[in-house]
């Protein structure tokens, strides 16, 4: 299940920008437990190295101007074919377009992405 953008979906995020603050909202599935790829942290879960990820990622965020609006784990599926895929939704504003690519694109983000990568088992993120 994807976890990174495409080149296309990059360049749709490009071509879409209004200019001005954007709003990503996050759907979130975690592992089961932490994949690190190395075999360490093997016994911690996806939700606990995902949290790694989120505390760090959040003073950046703030840093460039952007806030966590809204961050919640996801319980009941109220309206909806199926089951509930989900275990976090998160809303995060951001200054605009190039603050959230730069942000991505930092040494300081790429140092701790690992924690990213190694709890989410799927993810949608799509730009308000």
């Amino acid at each position: 299940m994807p976890t990174q953008p495409t080149k296309e979906q990059i360049n749709a995020l490009l071509e879409n920008d209004k200019g001005g603050p954007i709003r990503m909202l996050n759907l979130l599935k975690f592992r089961e437990f932490a994949d690190y790829g190395d075999g360490n942290d093997t016994g911690i879960s996806g939700a606990e190295a995902y949290q790694r990820y989120a505390v760090e990622v959040i003073k950046i965020i703030r840093k460039l101007g952007g806030d966590v609006v809204f961050g919640g784990q996801a319980n009941t599926l109220v309206i909806g074919d199926g089951e509930l895929e989900w275990d976090l939704v998160s809303i995060v504003e951001y200054p605009s377009v190039a603050a959230f690519i730069g942000m991505t694109g930092s040494e300081e983000y790429q140092k701790i992405h690992v924690h990213r990568d190694a709890g989410l088992e799927h993810q949608l993120l799509v730009e308000c």
